[in-house]
């Protein structure tokens, strides 16, 4: 059903980063590969690897997760170092987690609320990560190296993806 989405989008969208049949293909090969898992630390590990060696404009992907009330701790990622901590008031992860929406940025030297992890990126997309229940449990953060480099059907994808941790036999430590 979410593949459907990703393809009715990719038609509408050519501009797209992520093209339409590398996105079917990658969220396919997602689903496959962590199919019966449980642990939602494992299962996002496994995205965040697959992701950021699937496309070479993904220079930094991974996940923060909520740890408390308003506080997001990143998670399994790849690329270089991220930032530990990040309040829910700060930065482009804390708006998508205050706001529980995708927030594409185009261009970050022209966000002021953007933190600067990689003084290298300059464009990022990160998608809200819910469980069954409908509970913010993290958010999955892309950035890339090259501005605009992520659109509307990038973020359909993604959010295909981190529908997969809408399983309720999802364990989340």
């Amino acid at each position: 059903m979410e593949r459907m989405v990703i393809i009715a989008a990719a038609a509408m969208d050519n501009l797209s980063a992520t093209s339409p049949s590398a996105s079917i293909e990658m969220q396919d090969r997602i689903l496959a590969v962590v199919d019966g898992e449980t642990d939602a630390v494992a299962i996002m590990a496994t995205i965040a690897c697959e992701l950021h060696h699937h496309f070479p404009h993904f220079h930094w992907t991974g996940f923060y997760r909520v740890v408390a009330p308003g506080l997001l701790k990143i998670g399994p990622y790849q690329g270089g170092h991220g930032c530990l901590a990040i309040p829910f008031e700060r930065g482009i992860c804390g708006r998508c987690a205050r706001e529980q929406k995708t927030v594409i940025i185009p261009d970050v030297k022209l966000e002021v609320d953007h933190i600067a992890c990689s003084s290298s990126t300059r464009s990022e997309i990160v998608v809200p990560v819910f469980d069954a229940v409908g509970n913010l449990r993290a958010v999955l953060d892309v950035d890339s190296d090259f501005p605009d480099a992520f659109h509307e059907t990038d973020a359909l994808f993604l959010e295909g993806v981190c529908a997969v941790f809408r399983n309720p036999a999802i364990y989340w430590a």
